[in-house]
């Protein structure tokens, strides 16, 4: 069989347990080969005849990777978020990137409100003093009434907007910023809306974070915002690590700028894990916030299925890199030829 179709995965953090359902939804279009690396120099060998990639998060594609890529025809982020993907380097060879970014929407939704309600229902305090053997509500001391507070969301796209309509049906009073939806989007979902992250994190009781991680959004949240913070608001991110800096939000939690934190996320997941547990003030998911297991099913099927359409019929999907391949699509030939300009 001709067409090659690489799953690729991180050794050390792996999500795949087999390809099994990527090789149903492919049938005979291509051959399908799970690929477990830790570091880059083992996938430049790799990928050379490959026909398309299906990407999970932890492993990087680098502009070097891409580069040895003579055959591909598209790449494949496996979720939403694609910064683990050198989109411009794909770009430039002529490579369409796309994710699956419908995928999850409920679940990373309904996880964003866990923390929320944990953090303010104080779960950890009251179950960890039920475990040294008391019965005290009291341990729960900083618990809160949830109707009227303020709920701000930072990125009001899909998983946004549901986590707003989700903190509105709790009795929330729900605000956003995002400078790229158009004027009179809060009408349509009943909201308010704010003009600047700043009059946001001053006013919110809850800020939840669901931005994509750009070199616009990368550490956003640093110590200057996270000093204009309400001292007794909550910080949530289900979105990505980086969004918020590491070292800010450890003295921030430590020096109580803020009242907590609920974090699926983390700058440099999985290390620094232990930094956070020590705070009694912040709940730690371990990048969990996707998953289900209806979840994962649904991602790695469109993810097969977007490779099938680009394989077989020309037709390419959710593409975030602006590429869109000539009809008929390059020759192995003629992309040999790009590459060579490129180098």
């Amino acid at each position: 069989m001709s067409r090659r179709v690489l799953v690729v995965d991180s050794a050390e953090v792996f999500h795949a347990p087999d390809v099994e359902l990527e090789r149903e939804v492919l049938g005979s279009a291509a051959s399908v080969e799970l690929v477990r690396v830790d570091r880059e120099e083992e996938l430049l060998s790799r990928v050379a005849e490959a026909s398309a990639l299906i990407v999970w998060h932890h492993l990087k594609v680098t502009r070097a990777v891409i580069r040895e890529c003579r055959r591909l025809r598209i790449i494949v982020r496996n979720g939403v978020g694609f910064d683990n993907v050198d989109v411009r380097a794909a770009a430039e060879f002529g490579i369409p990137v796309a994710n699956v970014p419908d995928y999850g929407t409920e679940e990373v939704a309904d996880h964003t409100m866990a923390l929320v309600l944990a953090l303010t229902r104080q779960l950890r305090p009251l179950t960890e003093d039920i475990a040294r053997g008391n019965w005290r509500y009291q341990a729960g001391e900083d618990c809160r009434r949830v109707r009227g507070q303020i709920f701000g969301v930072v990125g009001c796209g899909r998983i946004g907007t549901a986590v707003a309509l989700r903190a509105r049906a709790f009795g929330y009073q729900v605000t956003f910023y995002d400078p790229y939806l158009p004027p009179g989007y809060e009408k349509a979902i009943g909201t308010r809306r704010e003009h600047s992250l700043d009059d946001l994190l001053e006013i919110a009781d809850v800020v939840s974070l669901h931005a994509p991680l750009t070199d616009e959004t990368y550490h956003m949240i640093a110590e200057p915002q996270l000093r204009r913070i309400k001292r007794t608001a909550f910080l949530i991110n289900t979105s990505r690590g980086p969004i918020v800096e590491h070292r800010a939000l450890e003295r921030a939690l430590a020096e109580r700028w803020i009242a907590g934190a609920g974090l699926d996320v983390l700058e440099h997941e999985p290390r620094g894990l232990d930094l956070y547990l020590k705070f009694a003030n912040c709940i730690v998911t371990p990048h969990s916030a996707f998953y289900s297991r209806e979840s994962m099913v649904e991602m790695r099927r469109t993810s097969a299925s977007i490779v099938r359409d680009a394989l077989l019929d020309g037709i390419y999907r959710n593409i975030v890199n602006g590429v869109q391949p000539p009809q008929p699509p390059l020759s192995p030939a003629d992309r040999e030829l790009l590459h060579e300009g490129r180098n």
